[in-house]
């Protein structure tokens, strides 16, 4: 029995939730609160955002509340508002899940958290003037002020995508929509919303009104973090997402390929000032990636320690 509480106890320590979940009952007596708090770390590792199992009793409430801001609401009125509050947290349990599948050697599930984070970084850029982290129910009137562009579908003028363009013109009104379509909207256009304010920051050859509301000497400094924000999401890197087996049944990248292409990514990123803070050595397994996504947000970000907190307290149950 000892050595099969030893495995289970490897097992933890090792991040292998579901594993773990699993054989519990057949090694505990009552394994009821082990196998909830599997349940528990195996969203987190799996970026499984809904709820994170937030309200299972049998997770420390520390934990519980850690999870919590790095949910997305589910309704327009939810409190409190988790990821769209703030991405910081949220970038920081994406820094450790990163982390983690190197050391697991999941690389098509690291990969896919290294796509997600690049998906959202120039909401993490604009959060500091915003207030929030992209929230739909609190936009700045400006985005709508007379002139702008921002939301009009079909505008030739705008560099915004016919993608873009129909999800922005969804979150300026989505707030007041049912829990259904709120759901669906950070699901499938969430995502593209992020993209559309960085390309009016950085890149728009057309400019409107609709980022006048940003005063004129944070404009330089934002525009720089947004372009290499959508820098980033176009690296060899966040590329590797096309060639991994989720959606397409193709090859696994090996280590190798994985540190090659951040390689060619730092080159890439490195032609400015902020893109250079990826030549760090931060002790990464991508070194300097935490870096890089603490310039853009304007604020240190580092690895959260929820996965590794959740895997001590699993030992220490299995060693009551």
């Amino acid at each position: 029995m000892e050595s099969a509480r030893d495995l289970l106890v490897s097992l933890a320590q090792r991040y292998a939730f579901a594993d773990l979940g699993a054989l519990a009952p057949g090694v505990v007596k009552d394994a009821s609160d082990i196998e909830v708090v599997c349940e528990f770390g195996q969203r987190l590792l799996s970026l499984d955002a809904e709820d994170f199992a937030v309200e299972a009793r049998a997770v420390p409430s520390d934990l519980r509340r850690r999870a919590r801001a790095c949910t997305m609401p589910q309704t327009p009125r939810e409190q409190p508002r988790g990821a769209l509050e703030s991405l910081r947290p949220a970038y920081a349990l994406l820094l450790e899940v990163i982390a983690v599948r190197w050391y697991r050697r999941e690389l098509s599930s690291m990969v896919a958290a290294v796509h997600i984070a690049s998906e959202y970084l120039p909401l993490l850029a604009f959060e500091p003037l915003l207030g929030s982290a992209g929230d739909p129910a609190r936009w700045p009137e400006g985005l709508s002020a007379p002139g702008s562009r921002f939301g009009v579908i079909g505008d030739r003028e705008c560099d915004h995508t016919k993608a873009e363009q129909s999800a922005v013109n969804r979150t300026l009104r989505v707030a007041q929509e049912p829990a259904e379509g709120w759901r669906a909207y950070l699901d499938r256009q969430h995502s593209q919303v992020a993209g559309a304010l960085a390309t009016c920051v950085a890149e728009c050859r057309n400019p409107c009104t609709a980022m006048d509301w940003i005063q004129e000497s944070r404009r330089k400094d934002l525009a720089l973090r947004a372009r290499v924000a959508l820098t980033f999401a176009d690296t060899p890197l966040v590329r590797l997402r096309h060639a991994a087996p989720v959606g397409h049944g193709f090859g696994v990248p090996s280590p190798e390929e994985v540190l090659e292409a951040w390689d060619r990514s730092r080159t890439i990123l490195g032609k400015n000032e902020m893109g250079r803070e990826t030549a760090k050595d931060d002790g990464f397994p991508l070194p300097g990636l935490p870096s890089l996504f603490s310039a853009i947000a304007a604020a240190p970000l580092t690895p959260s320690t929820l996965l590794m907190d959740t895997a001590t307290h699993l030992v220490k149950l299995l060693r009551l």
